[in-house]
């Protein structure tokens, strides 16, 4: 899935309404809804743009090792039917 905003663009977008900016036409110069602006908020608000990347790598890094766990768990059910089985 594409996202339409980065995360850098996202911490913006908060900062311009922590600056005194009004939330209603902060998300109508951006084009975002209210609900995207306050789920925003409750997930990227008192970061940094550096803080935000960390999340990123973060996410990814998790990602792939509940990948990795997945695969190792099919192994070893697969690997106890095998086992189970009389010969």
């Amino acid at each position: 899935m594409k996202k339409r905003f980065t995360e850098e663009q996202i911490i913006t977008v908060l900062r311009e309404q922590e600056a005194g900016g009004k939330t209603t036409d902060v998300c109508r110069r951006h084009g975002i809804s209210g609900a995207t602006f306050y789920k925003w908020k409750a997930k990227f608000g008192g970061m940094e743009v550096s803080d935000a990347q960390k999340l990123r790598a973060l996410e990814t890094e998790n990602a792939k090792l509940k990948k990795l766990l997945a695969e190792a768990e099919l192994d070893k059910l697969m690997l106890k039917e095998v086992l189970s089985k009389k010969w």
